[in-house]
């Protein structure tokens, strides 16, 4: 870290650790693989651990190729740039790069796969230049990310790739898209099929203006579930991509 990076830090680490109630520095899920993932996800850009940056998971994961995870960054409107999120122990730990932009807050549900009991991170890029980073810990038996395909056990499986379910749901000031893409996503590490995964995402609204990007990892669920808020009406647009160049368009009233 260079020597403004670090006058920056001290600066901004007791104002926040102040409004948030997080002694500076003191990491909520103790890990031995932050100082590791600081420098290999944010760049050892200056942060705080943030309690207003929430993860919501289960405490245990039943179904470590199926696990919810809710990334609640609201408390920031306006001002995210980016949520990058990660699982430190995975093989694979990259989840997702979300940037909510015109409309969309800061809030996204999606499923993963877990191969371990781990730390998940989420950590909010605000445009002030600083990380706010939200810690939570999943328990689970193991295997998630080894596990073989439950899709592509499903005959015909092949016809139905990039279809899209869903609707949208009004929650008073804005509304929520719930979406699952059909999609075996795979990661690699299942012996003899090579990575097949969607990595790109768009949001876009009747008039193609964009409204959210993600780029997704193979740490992503098969028949990825996903999940956004909107503000305001009208149709809006969900265009996919594939790390095969296919491509997928879906229309959400």
């Amino acid at each position: 870290m260079n020597w403004r990076a670090s006058c920056l830090l001290a600066c901004w680490l007791p104002m926040a650790a102040h409004a948030v109630g997080i002694e500076p520095g003191k990491d909520p899920v103790p890990s031995v693989m932050w100082a590791f993932y600081h420098k290999q996800m944010l760049g050892d850009a200056p942060f705080v651990f943030d309690d207003r940056v929430k993860l919501h998971a289960p405490p245990f994961a039943e179904d470590a190729r199926q696990v919810p995870l809710e990334i609640d960054a609201r408390a920031f409107k306006g001002e995210v740039v980016k949520i990058l999120a990660w699982a430190e122990l995975n093989p694979l730990p990259k989840i997702v790069d979300f940037q909510p932009l015109d409309r969309v807050l800061p809030w996204l549900s999606l499923r993963i796969r877990i191969e371990q009991a781990t730390p998940l991170r989420a950590a909010v890029l605000t445009r002030d230049g600083l990380w706010h980073v939200g810690s939570t810990l999943i328990d689970a038996a193991g295997g998630g990310c080894t596990a073989p395909s439950v899709v592509r056990t499903q005959p015909g499986w092949e016809e139905h790739i990039g279809e899209v379910l869903g609707g949208r749901y009004p929650r008073g000031e804005f509304s929520r898209l719930r979406l699952q893409v059909a999609h075996p996503m795979d990661n690699g590490m299942v012996g003899g099929i090579p990575e097949f995964f969607i990595n790109h995402a768009e949001l876009r609204d009747g008039n193609d203006q964009l409204l959210a990007r993600l780029e997704l990892f193979p740490a992503v669920s098969e028949n990825p579930n996903l999940a956004f808020d909107i503000e305001g009406a009208g149709q809006t647009r969900l265009l996919l991509r594939d790390n095969s160049g296919n491509q997928f368009d879906a229309a959400i009233p």
